[in-house]
Order: C-alpha cells, then sequence, then structure tokens
C-alpha cells in the first residue's frame, strides 16, 4: 500500500478542496443518521398516537432533510472529483516531465507502449480511486462509526449481534486485497503489451501489407488479446470467492434482527417505531460493507498502477548535472577524447575501446566505418546522450561532465541519422529548436538543405502541414528538413549522423557542398559520420572506426596509402554488380 500512501500524499497540494469534500461527507452522514430517528418519531408519537400533525412535521423535516443529502452528496462528488483531477493533471506532467528527463539509457530499455499505458491508463485507475473509491471508503469508516455508536446507544444487544458481521467482512475483504495485488499489476502489464502489439502494427502498416503478414499479425494480437481476457476473468474469480460470503452474512443479519427485535417489540421493551429506526440503521451498516467491497478491487488496482507509475517517477536520471556544474558560454570547438571506454548498460562487450583524438577547431573530421562500428556511439559521448566508463571527453580542456547539460547542448547541433518530425508545419519543423527565427532565417537553411525549391512548390508553402510522423514527404525530403532544423540553431559543434544517406547522391552532393561552404564559414568544428567515402573525402581527417577501436586517422589519400581497410571500403563501393 505504499504507492497508495504516496498518492494521498498528494492530496496536500489540494487541502482546502479536500477539507470541502471531507465536510460535504460528514454533513451528509449526520443527515444520514438523523433521518431514520424521524422515522421513529413519526411512528412512535405520531402513527401510534394518531397524532397527524407530529406526522406532518416528521414528514416535512424529512425532506427537508432530503434536500440537504442531496446537496451535501452532490459536494462532497464535485470537490472530490475535483481533487482527483487534480492529482491526475500532476501525475501526468510529473511522469512526463521526468520522461524528458531520463536519460538515453533508460530509453534504450523501456518499452514505449508501456510508458504509454502508465501515462493513460495507470494514472486513469489513481484518479477513479481518489475522485470515486476514496470518498467511498472514507464515508463508509464514517457511516460506521457512527451508526454502531447510535445503534449501541438504542439496544445494545441488538447492536452486538448486527456489528458481529463487521469483523469477519473486513477479514473478507482484507484477503480478497493481499491475493489480488499482484494480479491487478500483471493485468497492466497485460495491457501494456497488447498496446506494444497495436503500436507496432500502426507504426510498421506498409511492411505487414507488403509482406501478406495481416493473418500473422492479427493472431499475435489475438493472442495477448486472450490473455487479458483470462487475467480480467481472474479478477472476476476472487470477487466471486468473495462477495457472496458478505451477501450472506448480510441476510443473516438482517434475519436476527428482525427475528431478535419482532420478540422485544411483543415483550413491549422496543418500540415499532425503534424497530424500524434500527433496521433502517441496519441498511446503512450494511451499505458501508458493500462499498467497501465494491471498491476494493479498484483499490487493489490503483495500487499497482501507482506502484508502476512511481516506478518512472523514481527512476534514476543517470546524466544529470553534477552539483558543480559549470554554464558553457563560448566553445571553441577543440574536442578531445582520452583513452575512452565505452559500455551499453546491461551490454557483456565494450562498443568504445580505448579511443583518444584530438581536434583542431573549425576542422571537419569524418568518421567512417562499417554498420556497428561504434561510429554512433563516439558522437552520442560529446552531448552527453551517455557518459563513458572509462576516461574522458573534453572540449576546449573541459571536461563535459563539468558542463551543465542545456549549456552544453546549445552549443551543439545534430542531424540524427533516424528523422523525427513533428506534427505541424514544414516551418514549424525546421525552426523546432528555435521558435523565434523568422521566415528569412527558415528559408536561408532549407536552401542550404536543398529543399526550398521543394516546398516552394507546394501550395501551402512553408504553411504546409506535416502528416504524423511526416506522412506525406519522401525519407530525404525528412532528412533534409531535419539537416535544415539543425543549421538553424547557434551551434559551435556540429554532427551529422549519415545525414545525406536517404537522398540521391546528386543531392547529397548539392548538400555536402553546401554544408562545406557553410561549415568553412561558420566557426564550429564539424563531424560527418557516414559509411559512404563519398561523403567524407574532402575532409580534413577521416578516423577510421573498427568494433570499437580506431585503426587509423588521416586524409583520404593518407588512408588509401596506408590502411588496407580504408581501401577494402572504398572497393566495396566503387565496385559496379556483374550483370549476368
Amino acid at each position: 500500500m505504499q504507492p497508495l500512501k504516496r498518492v494521498l500524499g498528494s492530496l496536500n497540494s489540494y487541502r482546502f478542496i479536500t477539507f470541502g469534500a471531507f465536510v460535504s461527507l460528514l454533513m451528509l452522514t449526520a443527515t444520514n443518521a438523523v433521518t431514520p430517528q424521524l422515522f421513529r418519531w413519526g411512528i412512535d408519537q405520531g402513527i401510534a398516537q394518531k397524532d397527524l400533525q407530529t406526522v406532518l412535521y416528521s414528514g416535512g423535516l424529512m425532506v427537508l432533510i432530503a434536500i440537504g443529502r442531496g446537496l451535501f452528496n452532490f459536494g462532497q462528488s464535485f470537490w472530490a472529483e475535483a481533487v482527483s483531477q487534480g492529482v491526475a493533471y500532476d501525475l501526468r506532467n510529473r511522469i512526463f516531465t521526468k520522461i524528458q528527463n531520463l536519460s538515453f539509457s533508460f530509453h534504450d530499455q523501456a518499452q514505449t507502449s508501456q510508458l504509454l499505458t502508465r501515462i493513460t491508463s495507470d494514472i486513469e485507475q489513481i484518479r477513479t480511486f481518489v475522485g470515486t473509491s476514496l470518498i467511498q471508503v472514507v464515508g463508509a469508516v464514517v457511516t460506521l462509526v457512527t451508526i454502531s455508536v447510535i445503534v449501541l446507544i438504542m439496544n445494545w444487544k441488538l447492536a452486538l449481534i448486527t456489528l458481529g458481521m463487521v469483523p469477519l467482512a473486513g477479514l473478507l475483504m482484507v484477503r480478497f486485497l493481499t491475493t489480488t495485488q499482484t494480479l491487478f499489476s500483471k493485468i497492466q502489464e497485460q495491457l501494456g503489451d497488447l498496446n506494444s502489439v497495436l503500436q507496432e502494427n500502426l507504426l510498421g502498416v506498409r511492411v505487414v501489407k507488403a509482406f501478406v503478414r495481416e493473418p500473422a499479425e492479427r493472431e499475435r494480437y489475438t493472442r495477448l488479446n486472450n490473455d487479458l481476457v483470462k487475467a480480467n476473468m481472474q479478477t472476476i474469480s476472487a470477487i466471486r470467492n468473495v462477495f457472496p460470503y458478505i451477501f450472506l452474512l448480510s441476510n443473516l443479519i438482517t434475519l436476527a434482527v428482525v427475528g431478535y427485535g419482532g420478540a422485544q417489540v411483543i415483550g413491549k421493551t422496543f418500540t415499532i417505531g425503534e424497530l424500524v429506526a434500527f433496521n433502517s440503521y441496519l441498511l446503512f451498516i450494511l451499505q458501508p460493507i458493500f462499498l467497501i467491497g465494491f471498491a476494493a478491487p479498484v483499490i487493489a488496482q490503483a495500487a499497482a498502477s501507482a506502484q508502476r507509475v512511481y516506478e518512472v517517477v523514481d527512476a534514476e536520471i543517470e546524466i544529470r548535472d553534477r552539483p558543480n556544474a559549470v554554464p558553457f558560454e563560448k566553445c571553441g570547438g577543440r574536442i578531445t577524447f582520452e583513452n575512452v571506454h565505452f559500455r551499453y548498460p546491461g551490454a557483456t562487450t565494450e562498443a568504445l575501446k580505448g579511443i583518444s583524438f584530438e581536434t583542431k577547431p573549425k576542422e571537419l573530421i569524418a568518421i567512417l566505418g562499417m554498420t556497428g562500428s561504434g561510429k554512433s556511439t563516439i558522437m552520442n559521448l560529446i552531448p552527453r546522450f551517455y557518459d563513458v566508463t572509462v576516461g574522458s571527453v573534453r572540449i576546449d580542456g573541459r571536461d563535459v561532465r563539468d558542463l551543465t547539460l542545456e549549456s552544453l547542448r546549445s552549443h551543439i547541433g545534430i542531424v540524427f541519422q533516424e528523422t523525427t518530425l513533428f506534427s505541424g508545419t514544414i516551418s514549424d519543423n525546421i525552426a523546432y529548436a528555435k521558435p523565434d527565427a523568422t521566415l528569412e532565417e527558415v528559408i536561408e537553411v532549407a536552401k542550404t538543405a536543398q529543399m526550398h525549391d521543394f516546398i516552394s512548390s507546394l501550395p501551402e508553402g512553408y504553411e504546409t502541414l506535416v502528416g504524423e510522423r511526416g506522412v506525406g514527404l519522401s525519407g530525404g525530403q525528412k532528412q533534409r528538413i531535419a539537416i535544415a532544423r539543425t543549421l538553424l540553431t547557434d551551434y559551435s559543434i556540429l554532427i551529422l549522423d549519415d545525414s545525406t544517406s536517404a537522398v540521391d547522391a546528386k543531392t547529397a552532393a548539392q548538400i555536402q557542398d553546401a554544408l562545406d561552404d557553410l561549415m568553412r564559414l561558420h566557426t564550429c568544428t564539424a563531424f560527418v559520420i557516414a559509411q559512404r567515402i563519398s561523403t567524407v573525402r574532402n575532409a580534413d581527417r577521416i578516423l577510421l572506426i573498427d568494433k570499437g577501436l580506431l585503426v587509423a586517422c588521416g586524409t583520404h589519400d593518407e588512408l588509401m596509402r596506408n590502411s588496407p581497410l580504408y581501401g577494402a571500403i572504398l572497393e566495396s563501393q566503387v565496385k559496379k554488380p556483374t550483370v549476368v
């Protein structure tokens, strides 16, 4: 129940609204407690005494009490719902903010579908608990205590018979909660797995159709859906094994009250009005037990959901500012790798092994190697997407770990190999990192990325809406927009991670020529990561990476003379296939 305690702790932010809900609950309990006494008065002093005035007075008071009960019931429900919406709002913001700040290593291992389930379904379970189940349980406890005191005063013998079922029902509820906690957590995980398949199919619908895999994907989804249904049916089975006993207890208590109370009425030690009132109070005792029983599954599910949500909220941020981190105000562009070793979290082998090199300001460095050699890993260490395992990465002589993350990354422009566009216009996507950029600035970088002519040919121009994930644009067009987006930033270090891989050779050459001119004019150090030698031929230096090792360093001509691996890569790219 510890996660639920943390949820309850968040009510402090809404203490006045919570207080209003609690006061409404107390007033509702008071009106419920008074109503049976009005019945008793109307029967004993009115009907039994044939006093019509008393009957009318009691009836009128019951009407007023009913109106008050309706108002107080609305008040507690309204304020409770207001609190629940606030708690859900805060949790959604907390978990989203945490996801934004979590390191790459977390996202490498976390499933997107599970995160979506936690920020949607799990938080909704918590909201339902706070807005409905919590007020029901608190109201049930307050009502149970209040009515117990009243019935003990009215007839303690009959009250003991009635209250005897409360501990038994409580034991059943505790047993239910302890046995279903793990089950509800399993259900949420299976829901996340089901969402994962759905997400994969929505993103990869073209691949599914291209390879005629619709039946297989449908079977996979159906299998997980069946598992989810089975898990839900297990909860229904658990409820079935508890609630019939509670209903049986309530029926036996009702029978005992009518029998024993009726005998007391016949013996004239109890009035009819008192028996009617006591029987009404019996309903108020049974009702809280039922409410707690019905709330129990929601509480168990909310506890499991709260645990899943706080797992993300409490997740460790591995890459963060050191306590003594300083702002990175001016970047000269000298980058030094000192005996850098790096292993990805959870991996058994190192991705980089003893990498050492140093760049000069304004130098154009190309990094070349086979797929999986560690090229992108090297670049991920400069903006501290990951921290080195051994060694250090320095900029202008300062370890990147001694700089604040925001200031460090604000000096680095990156074009990733995988292009991501956001919903909005083409202009919004280009100006993503600089929202206050003018249209002239946007057009200038679009021209550099060889994208202006295409954008101008569109009916809406730069105001053309980009479809979800850039649907409607080719891979090369999306990549050129990503390049323009990066060029618009105020970078001192430029990283191009195979940024022209999705464009044709002619466009790639045009983009590279424009980038070369730009990098010569701009005071920046540039890294070009590529598998194609044509992209890096004109670099000041080429770093050749093989299986995490820096195996060669030099110009194109030097590597052609001294590196068999470089020659082999060049030969594999320029060799034409034999036509049979």
